[in-house]
């Protein structure tokens, strides 16, 4: 075997990603130099300069054109557009994380559904919260913090140890507790809900191993962990939508409970039970189809 796999892969680790979370570390400090408002637009100007000229912009107009495709060729351009300049605004956004006040008179965030976060928090029953890369996403986890709900926050690591550390340092002032996804992700989220806690998730990336479930009319490979854990444990999901109304103001909001299905043929139900949260995000991703991250390769085909 040549060993020149393993040496890129030093190489990567040592050299690449250092010399990457220096940028991303000096940005992170500017960034927070200035105002959450001048901030999100500069970032936003980013995106949008730069985002467009990048490789995997491929992959975002292949991914719309799989989701839209009576949308015209200047359509599908101005999504992505919209995209990279809302994904410019949520990284420029990371430093300003831990002062957002939510529910404050500068009405930055505003929260509709508090009287369902407070009757999954003083009910005595486990949970299980999803939400999507939709707006700013960090800010459904934040929400609960307000209402003094913690939560076990499953999600994925970034690729560079240095940038993952930048923004789990960022996401200091959630209150509960932070996993990687992966083995040890679901044992922390097995224990809490077992002690009648609260799981969040966001459910809208691909898992190769998962299973194949309708999105925008064709199979995705998707996560069946939210359906599981609601049969496992019996327990409530929760829907958390996050929507950028303008600039860096937002609207969060936690619906009630959706009803899963329940027939006793569990393959069938956890099936059915992600369908049913896949036509929640497919909503939602319609509704503003700019603030979703179009990058993944969300269907075979993408």
């Amino acid at each position: 075997m040549s060993p020149m796999p393993d040496f890129a892969k030093l190489v990567r680790h040592w050299v690449l990603h250092p010399l990457e979370a220096l940028l991303v570390y000096a940005l992170f400090g500017l960034f927070g130099l200035m105002s959450i408002d001048r901030a999100s637009a500069i970032g936003a100007w980013i995106g949008r300069t730069l985002g467009p000229r990048l490789p995997v912009t491929a992959r975002a107009q292949r991914n719309l054109r799989i989701a839209f495709p009576d949308k015209s060729d200047a359509e599908i351009d101005a999504i992505v557009a919209g995209m990279w300049d809302h994904l410019g605004r949520v990284a420029a956004e990371y430093p300003h994380l831990p002062h957002i006040v939510i529910g404050g008179r500068d009405r930055r965030v505003i929260v509709h559904g508090t009287d369902v976060i407070d009757l999954v928090r003083d009910d005595g029953k486990p949970a299980v919260c999803f939400s999507a890369h939709l707006g700013n996403w960090e800010l459904a986890s934040m929400v609960a913090t307000w209402r003094n709900l913690p939560l076990t926050r499953v999600y994925r690591a970034a690729n560079n140890r240095f940038v993952d550390r930048l923004v789990r340092h960022s996401r200091r002032a959630i209150s509960g507790t932070l996993v990687p996804k992966g083995s040890s992700g679901a044992r922390e989220a097995l224990a809490t809900l077992n002690g009648k806690g609260h799981v969040a998730l966001l459910v809208d990336q691909k898992l190769n191993d998962g299973i194949a479930v309708p999105f925008f009319g064709r199979d995705a490979m998707t996560a069946p962990a939210v359906a599981q854990l609601a049969l496992k444990f019996d327990c409530p999901v929760i829907p958390v939508r996050v929507e950028r109304l303008e600039g860096a103001r937002f609207l969060v909001t936690v619906y009630p409970p959706l009803v899963m299905p329940r027939t006793g043929d569990r393959p069938a139900d956890i099936r059915a039970g992600m369908a049913r949260i896949n036509q929640v995000l497919e909503g939602w991703i319609r509704e503003r189809p700019e603030q979703w991250l179009w990058l993944h390769r969300r269907w075979p085909e993408s």
